[in-house]
């Protein structure tokens, strides 16, 4: 079975289990895993970037709001972004409104008081629910965003269908993710960086070892860039394309709904 068709395929919508990080679990139970990994470092989240990406992603989400170029007559869907991360980046660059959606009620706990302490008091809205099933009308959003968010999702397709279906014509779909490196050197020395050092300061830092173990795991088992441009392609989305940053630690995948 070649990847694409392992992420792809209606067999794969349909079978038993499926990825948690490097175990294979019943399909039903990973979506409460994924929210049981979430809640235990909903504190730490941030910390949790940074840890996994040397600091590195606060210029990834810079770079993710220089291609959505935000207007005041714009409004962003952000799944997966519980912490108000992008969102706020969105409405700090002119941006109109944001739509927060987060699988994890916790998430969307410390984002509500993440607004409340930056005094950010309107503009966006706050709602726990499904990538899978998203809790929007069709054709309904301008720019739909999810950063950190996919790999976590049970079936990444369904997510991608989601984002289309939410989209207005002429929308936009943005996913910045950690994906897999494109340089020789670099690839083994992130091996030993993630699968070495990020359990331990887990343990150390956020005092659970398990959650960074499997959200390294994670990166290993999402599709490549290559081989996600193509799910997104499958779904209906124009001019898929990706951007790899930093060696490819990460990428931002973008895509037209027409």
């Amino acid at each position: 079975m070649t990847e694409k068709q392992t992420f792809a395929t209606e067999n794969d919508r349909a079978a038993e289990t499926v990825s948690f990080g490097f175990q294979e679990v019943d399909a039903s139970k990973k979506a409460g895993l994924v929210q049981g990994v979430f809640e235990s470092v909903a504190g730490n989240y941030d910390l949790m970037n940074d840890l996994m990406s040397m600091g590195i992603h606060r210029f990834w989400k810079t770079t993710l709001i220089d291609m959505i170029k935000p207007r005041s007559d714009m409004h962003l869907l952000d799944v997966a972004g519980g912490t108000g991360d992008i969102a706020f980046r969105f409405l700090e660059r002119g941006g109109g409104h944001v739509t927060v959606c987060d699988l994890t009620e916790g998430m969307v706990r410390v984002g509500r008081d993440r607004a409340i302490d930056q005094g950010i008091l309107s503009g966006v809205d706050w709602t726990v629910g499904d990538a899978q099933h998203l809790p929007l009308p069709d054709r309904s959003v301008d720019v739909y965003t999810i950063a950190f968010g996919l790999r976590n999702v049970t079936h990444p397709e369904l997510a991608l269908k989601e984002a289309h279906r939410v989209l207005k014509p002429g929308g936009k779909f943005f996913c910045l993710e950690f994906s897999h490196v494109v340089l020789p050197v670099l690839d083994r020395v992130y091996d030993e960086y993630s699968f070495r050092l990020l359990p331990w300061l887990g343990q150390v830092v956020a005092k659970d070892r398990d959650s960074y173990e499997y959200l390294v795991e994670s990166i290993r088992r999402f599709p490549k860039q290559e081989v996600l441009a193509g799910m997104m392609r499958d779904v209906g989305f124009n001019q898929a394309k990706f951007r790899n940053l930093s060696g490819g630690i990460a990428a931002i995948h973008s895509g037209w709904r027409i």
